[in-house]
């Protein structure tokens, strides 16, 4: 149900897309460096360009000092999603950085001095040692998830290369070196974790058709003295053809040597922590000490993730319980505490000496960087701008459940318009991308950009959704173009019934494989009136054959293994159904996209222009699958409000 008791809105005027989207940097995979902070900034105003900044811990009136200034863009494109682009290590007064640069896609290096004895009459927080070095030789391979080995001065991470991952190395401080192969792994593998003797090394493997949220496991090494890892053995997890699925995500060295992991034997996503040196008894070492039933993890799309940390004798984790996320303290004899701070969206966890670092928001705050002292529990939230609204005129997601696909309880977050009269509103409808994903709360200003112009929002979180169990995530097992469509119907119809919105105003948009879902839903539902789609799939036989590797196995869990269920894959195409769309539609996509390729959008608007369907297209010839630039976003957000006022009648 949806809570009616709502205070009405503060008079709000529409805000304009420029300040939505015009200055905004995204912030990512912050770490703590003794005194210092260290985190990536993503620029939308740069061309979407990335960089590296730092300044010292809990000082946000400290202006942050860049490491990697332009032509310098921190960008991996390993498994089309990349991450895990900077790798970092200190010692004593120097800092060294290593990174993943997209100019040219090679591995970089650079140090710099200052960190015990930082020049505060100086703009520049610390002083470089050298120039960038390249580390990598130009080759058609890439580079990701790298970690900094101390012990033997050299980067170690993830190469993709003709259409396997391997663990590999390069020496730091040498220029133009081929990469030297650690380890073959049978098909993915990444998200190493270094012992703290350095004589060690955990990592996560998967292989196709599984993702590493359905079936992935947890392997273990010792290098030997050429560095390379021998001895390998299988901790946790699960293979594809294993009766029992399991993932496994973000392995983590203790201080004391023991390894701890996220795993969902239990159907949530918990910590589990192996207690003794690793042996041959090692089914029999595991210790299960922080049951809840709360997912610990997210699905691992991108490289640099982090749900949890260790400092000291505390170890801290993200959890997330009915779509809201929280911080938790745990202690050995299996007690959790709540850490007191009032963010419920949270990505990127990292603690050092009884500090942590966060990305974190909630529906009144945009998302920045937290940080919290856990021995005063003070903590401090830095936004990469000032506040744009009033708090009074911001439109409050309500938690609301609906009864979704065979009749399951099924989440989604309700916005309701601002200057609201309690009639009937347009409503938006928004499909996450994915589709194994999830809509959050944490203030969206592209979400407040329609609430200040009276339209309702849903952000529906459909079976197959992360954040409520592994049972809510399998309902879209086999049924991608099916729960998906009925639980986004379900909501909008929920709605109406519910006299929030109007059946005569309801619009639904969504990107990749929310496009998939939005097309679907005016193909084979009646309850849409207009539609907009960013690089979305519409030819599901096509995207057997068409997309990058990472995904290559994905159809075969969402609709079924192919070509055994071609008539499945054929039934839910809306391409191959063009005809049943009768209203208008408007798509977006990047020519560059290697993911959804633009002929998928080519085709989808040809068929329904052949239908005498109103259709836009709008091309981006420098954009790929997901938009960075913050002149195409905007562009996007003002032809798609346009678009639907227009077509609306509104």
């Amino acid at each position: 149900m949806v809570n009616k008791s709502q205070k009405p809105l503060k008079p709000l005027k529409p805000i304009s897309a420029e300040l939505v989207l015009g200055a905004k940097s995204i912030l990512k995979e912050p770490r703590l460096l003794d005194d210092w902070v260290l985190w990536l900034e993503q620029r939308p105003n740069e061309e979407g360009r990335t960089t590296a900044l730092i300044r010292p811990w809990f000082c946000p009136e400290c202006p942050p000092q860049e490491l990697t200034p332009r032509p310098i863009n921190l960008r991996s494109k390993v498994h089309g999603y990349g991450g895990g682009v900077l790798a970092s290590f200190c010692d004593g007064d120097e800092l060294l950085v290593a990174w993943i640069d997209d100019c040219d896609g090679s591995l970089w290096e650079q140090s710099w001095q200052g960190l015990s004895n930082p020049n505060r009459d100086s703009e520049s927080w610390l002083t470089p040692i050298n120039l960038p070095i390249c580390l990598s030789s130009k080759s058609d391979y890439a580079l990701a998830d790298g970690l900094i080995d101390p012990f033997r001065k050299r980067w170690i991470g993830v190469m993709e290369r003709d259409g396997k991952d391997f663990l590999v190395s390069f020496f730091l401080h040498q220029k133009h070196q081929y990469p030297k192969i650690i380890h073959r792994p049978k098909d993915f593998a990444g998200y190493a974790a270094l012992s703290p003797d350095g004589n060690e090394l955990a990592w996560v493997e998967w292989q196709q058709p599984s993702m590493p949220w359905d079936a992935s496991q947890l392997w273990w090494g010792r290098f030997n003295s050429d560095g390379e890892i021998e001895d390998q053995k299988l901790l946790a997890g699960s293979c594809p053809d294993d009766s029992r699925q399991i993932s496994v995500f973000q392995p983590i060295w203790l201080a004391s040597g023991e390894l701890l992991v996220a795993e969902d034997s239990s159907g949530w996503w918990n910590l589990m922590l192996l207690g003794r040196k690793i042996d041959q008894h090692l089914a029999m070492s595991w210790n299960r000490l922080w049951n809840m039933k709360a997912d610990t993890a997210f699905p691992q799309w991108v490289y640099g993730m982090s749900t949890a940390a260790s400092t000291g004798e505390r170890i801290v984790t993200f959890s997330c319980k009915k779509g809201s996320w929280r911080i938790n303290l745990l202690s050995r004899e299996g007690l959790i505490s709540d850490l007191r701070q009032p963010f419920d969206e949270l990505a990127d966890l990292n603690a050092n000496k009884e500090r942590l670092v966060a990305i974190a928001s909630n529906p009144l705050t945009e998302s920045g960087l937290l940080e919290v002292d856990l021995s005063s529990g003070i903590w401090l939230q830095t936004t990469s701008r000032r506040p744009v609204l009033e708090e009074a005129q911001i439109s409050v997601p309500e938690s609301f459940w609906f009864e979704g696909f065979n009749g399951q309880s099924t989440h989604a977050w309700y916005y309701p318009p601002a200057n609201w009269t309690g009639l009937a509103a347009p409503l938006l409808v928004k499909s996450h991308s994915g589709p194994t994903g999830m809509a959050g709360r944490g203030l969206n200003l592209e979400i407040q950009y329609w609430t200040s112009r009276g339209w309702g929002v849903v952000d529906v979180n459909y079976g197959g959704s992360t954040g409520f169990g592994r049972e809510y995530r399998e309902r879209l097992k086999s049924g991608w173009g099916e729960v998906d469509v009925f639980d986004c119907s379900a909501a909008a119809k929920s709605l109406v019934a519910a006299g929030k919105a109007d059946s005569q105003f309801l619009a639904i948009e969504g990107g990749s494989a929310g496009g998939f879902t939005t097309l679907a839903c005016l193909c084979f539902t009646d309850v849409f009136r207009v539609g907009a789609c960013r690089y979305a799939v519409s030819n599901l036989i096509a995207m057997t054959q068409e997309t990058h590797r990472f995904e290559a196995g994905y159809l075969d869990y969402l609709v079924g293994p192919w070509p055994e269920n071609r008539q499945r894959y054929l039934d839910r195409s809306p391409l191959i159904s063009a005809e049943k769309i009768n209203c208008p539609v408007v798509f977006f996509q990047g020519m560059k996209d290697k993911v959804v390729l633009p002929a998928q959008t080519e085709k989808m608007a040809a068929a329904l222009k052949l239908n005498n369907v109103p259709v836009e297209v709008h091309t981006f010839p420098d954009e790929g699958h997901g938009f960075r630039d913050s002149r195409v976003k905007i562009k996007v957000l003002e032809y798609t409000e346009r678009f639907f006022r227009k077509h609306l009648g509104l």
